[in-house]
């Protein structure tokens, strides 16, 4: 089975998604599931995993519920106030929607770059194991560093590292602290890593399959076929890339592995980590 384990959905307004700048013009519009759905089913797609895009508890209702009236949403990445003191009673409510299979904070808007060292957001994150939660890790790579002791705070949680850490990438050069923070963080076994939203950290004018094969090495060298997994980050990707770009993409430095390989990458990983 092949899962798109990274994308959004929106209905759009300036207020409620005010990180869509004017730059990003083409994210200024509504995001349906019957849109994803014609380019998932055209590549051969069996499902997806849903991820917030806004740090509320209404958004996640919602994802939820398009989950279940749309049966190719295999499972929800939602937000929940993981720093609140009574973030327990929302779990509890949250107990009986089967479709939410992780939560995500977006750390790397956060103005303290050591956020997720914070006590009660650690408090808060502790409780996710118990209701079978994965956590998805939003950084840049400048907080690879304090992610890896986040990390070490809970070595019963599933982990998702998103984007690979969102590293800049230029043709030309080579991002490599990051090489070294995320090859650390990738020895711990309780992480796992998307290969998604890279394209959109290209800051050269145009890319090719050349610029992004050095970070799919790393990634792959560091987290091994079995915990590295495709994702699209549709629509955010439309910054650079159509969906049907990046999937071939993907798809082309997977070919290397062997079938096997290939079928824990595109989707096998995704199944067994958010349990889908």
């Amino acid at each position: 089975m092949r899962i798109d384990s990274h994308h959004h959905f929106w209905d759009y307004s300036s207020e409620q998604y005010a990180w869509i700048s004017d730059e990003m013009s083409v994210l200024q519009r509504d995001f349906t599931p019957a849109e994803l759905s014609q380019e998932t089913q055209a590549l051969g797609i069996d499902g997806v995993v849903t991820v917030q895009a806004r740090q509320t508890l209404a958004e996640t209702h919602w994802l939820i519920e398009l989950a279940h009236e749309n049966t190719f949403i295999r499972g929800v990445v939602g937000w929940i106030p993981l720093a609140d003191a009574k973030v327990e009673a929302v779990l509890e409510t949250l107990r009986h929607a089967p479709q939410l299979k992780g939560v995500r904070h977006v750390v790397q808007d956060e103005p303290d770059d050591n956020f997720i060292l914070g006590e009660d957001f650690n408090r808060g994150v502790s409780l996710l194991h118990r209701y079978d939660l994965v956590y998805d890790i939003l950084i840049f790579a400048k907080h690879l560093r304090p992610s890896i002791k986040f990390v070490d705070q809970h070595p019963e949680q599933p982990f998702v590292l998103d984007h690979i850490a969102k590293p800049t990438i230029m043709a030309n050069t080579f991002a490599k602290q990051w090489e070294v923070d995320i090859r650390d963080l990738a020895k711990r076994d309780n992480v796992s890593c998307k290969f998604s939203g890279v394209v959109t950290e290209v800051r050269d004018e145009n890319w090719t399959i050349d610029t992004l094969r050095p970070y799919w090495d790393v990634a792959l060298d560091a987290f091994g076929a079995k915990r590295l997994m495709f994702g699209s980050d549709w629509p955010v990707c439309l910054l650079r890339s159509s969906y049907h770009r990046w999937h071939a993409t993907v798809q082309e430095l997977a070919a290397e592995l062997s079938s096997d390989e290939q079928a824990a990458v595109m989707g096998g990983n995704a199944i067994r980590v958010y349990q889908l």
